[in-house]
């Protein structure tokens, strides 16, 4: 299925139906670098779920909407509203427990 990037066009209708998780990006993070190849695995392997990603330099409205202050921040959505939360990188198996949970 792969990882859509996001736009504060595309933003609220990505994450209104279902089960999704969208990573909280900026271009300038090394951390964000290193759990990108992670979260691109993960989405290959969940098929219900949608990923996502929102460069927070670019779309600093949602980011502060959300609370985020850092990067990478990982938040998984459920019918548009948050479940989980999560500040700094997650490997591949955190990310899938992740999506389980609340699949």
């Amino acid at each position: 299925m792969g990882v859509e990037i996001l736009d504060k066009k595309k933003f609220d209708s990505a994450i209104s139906k279902g089960t999704s998780i969208v990573d909280f990006y900026a271009d300038w993070c090394g951390p964000c670098k290193i759990m990108a190849p992670a979260f691109e695995k993960a989405s290959m392997k969940v098929k219900d779920v949608k990923f996502a990603k929102i460069n927070v330099d670019g779309n600093q409205e949602i980011a502060r909407k959300y609370g985020v202050l850092s990067v990478p921040t990982t938040i998984l959505f459920k019918n548009g509203n948050v479940k989980d939360m999560h500040t700094g990188t997650l490997s591949e198996n955190e990310i899938l427990k992740l999506v389980e949970k609340y699949k």
